[in-house]
């Protein structure tokens, strides 16, 4: 009782339960203003999986053919926040005949049953949000056929969760989960008659979120891409919401949403999914493209920076870096150490990706992929890039090493194509070396040249180097560069170990080359996405050598099979290809 956050977070839960509570004095609405238009988008091969019985929710396969949702026993509290979030009803309605909807109708109408009296762990505020929004989305398709006294059910329960965010949204943590909480709050307040008035103080309060929490980048304090595509939908939503009802949104949510757009198309990889670093994944199958269609923001190119991501995109490749410090703060939960990481995806085919986050497999796998191992950049001596902060009392994420605190970056253009030139102090306190990245993709977009180095930059630096090499017994520091492969590639060292061959499913072969300066190898690695009950098994390409000296260069490329003999004539030279 004496720890301030356990008390905090005692009597938010209290807080909580009270009003829950409170709710449900809130007396039925008549019905909708108009008639609501779904806007969410779901998976149709998840919704017949829901239909089958198989609950998938937060990594977690429970089989429930027979019984309800609400019976089946939760095995963690991510399983039950994504069920008491509704996400799940866009899927079901995705497939939409007659099963579906039963079973949203049994699930909809169990949870109010259950929970609708202000029990649950589903009675927070972004959860609430999240929920309201499916049930009106979806309203259609789950009051079709059912009788006047199950009608009535729904719109008392949504009145008296409309009115429990009113009270509790300033609960909400900021960021998404707030986003979610006033994007709900709007959303029902417009569409169910008499509530108009509980929908005013929450456009103005989200019109203030979106001046605090959405930066000059377009982009979120957590740099997730993902999050930030979800505050994005939000957004556009309830912009339209309100243009439906003949109100134009403020002048701050709008410009949050001229903002975010240019800075989602930078981090949209050339087969429509978003780079995935800091917690996010790719996102749902065409949900980014369906976004910014209904934003009606024009594209635009972008410069500099975007979110603290580079993009370099030539051709049918896009290359996504990031070049920024990781997350700090409340935002740091999900950071993750992969300053300099990149992705690179071909036309349809991801091919350079990181592992991911492993949040749905459970706590070691969410260390693991927050790590700089997990990512396709270098790793010294088997520390990550930053220190991060960890959901264990008293634990860090290699605690020897500091975050970095400077990352000077520089994109131009180049004799051959477009050069992004990055480096980080992440080591330095350690090590006394500073790593610094230089890719340069071709204007064709079939090839990628890149040299990462390791350098003592000063005289301090120099000084801490050979304090550590003193204690390294004159050994130096092993690294590793790391480029993590999509499980679709089909990879092979060839004979010799002087290259890696890559084969997508697309027909294309990439090839991975090297100066010679390290031992070439292919080793395991893992794929973590959500939705999916275990961990997918791929394969990493690993350049391993020591540092012995103030500066160590390791020069490498990536080619296209057709371009592999301009790669070997490249790597040879005395200067990088794009200097």
């Amino acid at each position: 009782m004496s720890n301030p956050e356990t008390m905090a977070s005692r009597w938010m839960r209290f807080q909580n339960r009270l009003q829950a509570r409170l709710s449900q004095r809130r007396k039925p609405v008549a019905g909708f203003v108009s008639q609501p238009e779904p806007r969410t988008v779901g998976s149709f091969a998840r919704g017949r999986q829901l239909v089958a019985g198989n609950l998938l929710f937060a990594g977690y396969l429970v089989e429930s053919r027979d019984s309800g949702l609400w019976e089946v026993a939760a095995p963690n509290p991510a399983f039950d926040a994504e069920r008491h979030g509704f996400a799940w009803l866009d899927d079901l309605a995705s497939v939409g005949d007659a099963a579906a909807r039963a079973k949203a109708q049994h699930w909809v109408w169990g949870w109010i049953e259950t929970h609708g009296r202000g029990t649950g762990p589903g009675w927070v505020p972004d959860l609430t949000g999240r929920r309201v929004i499916r049930w009106i989305n979806h309203a259609l398709f789950l009051l079709r056929g059912v009788d006047p006294e199950q009608s009535q059910a729904l719109f008392r329960s949504l009145a008296q969760q409309t009115w429990f965010l009113s009270k509790r949204w300033q609960a909400a943590t900021p960021g998404l989960p707030r986003f979610e909480a006033l994007a709900g709050l709007i959303y029902a307040g417009l569409a169910l008659e008499g509530l108009e008035e509980l929908a005013d103080p929450a456009i103005k309060a989200l019109a203030r979120e979106c001046e605090s929490q959405i930066d000059e980048q377009g982009g979120l304090p957590t740099r997730n891409p993902e999050e930030l595509l979800e505050v994005f939908t939000l957004l556009t939503w309830t912009a339209a919401s309100l243009h439906e009802v003949g109100r134009g949104a403020p002048m701050a949510h709008t410009a949050a949403i001229q903002r975010i757009a240019p800075t989602l198309r930078s981090l949209r990889h050339t087969d429509g999914g978003l780079a995935r670093f800091h917690g996010g994944g790719r996102g749902l199958e065409g949900r980014l493209d369906h976004a910014l269609a209904a934003s009606g923001v024009k594209p635009q190119h972008p410069v500099g920076l975007s979110m603290g991501y580079a993009r370099l995109s030539t051709g049918r490749t896009s290359v996504i870096v990031d070049a920024s410090v990781p997350p700090q703060g409340p935002a740091s939960y999900n950071a993750h150490a992969s300053t300099l990481a990149f992705e690179l995806t071909s036309g349809r085919r991801p091919l350079i990706v990181n592992c991911g986050s492993g949040e749905s497999f459970g706590l070691e796998w969410r260390r693991a992929g927050r790590a700089t191992p997990s990512h396709s950049t270098l790793c010294l001596d088997g520390y990550s890039s930053a220190r991060l902060a960890d959901p264990v009392p008293g634990t860090a994420l290699e605690a020897l090493v500091d975050s970095p605190t400077k990352v000077p970056v520089e994109i131009d253009d180049a004799p051959n194509g477009i050069r992004f030139q990055g480096g980080h102090n992440g080591y330095s306190k350690v090590f006394g070396l500073t790593h610094a990245r230089t890719l340069g993709l071709s204007f064709d977009g079939r090839g990628l040249s890149g040299e990462d180095m390791l350098l003592a930059m000063d005289d301090t630096a120099k000084r801490r180097f050979d304090k550590a090499m003193d204690a390294s017994g004159l050994s130096g520091f092993g690294f590793d560069i790391r480029l993590h492969l999509h499980p679709d590639v089909d990879a092979a060292l060839d004979l010799g170990g002087a290259a890696v061959s890559m084969a997508l499913k697309s027909g294309e072969i990439w090839v991975l080359r090297h100066d010679g300066k390290c031992i070439l190898s292919l080793e395991p690695s893992v794929y973590l996405e959500k939705g999916r009950l275990k961990p997918r098994a791929t394969k990493q390409i690993v350049l391993s050598g020591r540092a012995m000296e103030y500066a160590t260069r390791i020069r490498w490329t990536l080619s296209k099979a057709q371009d592999t003999a301009v790669a070997i004539r490249d790597i040879t030279r005395d200067e990088p290809e794009f200097d």
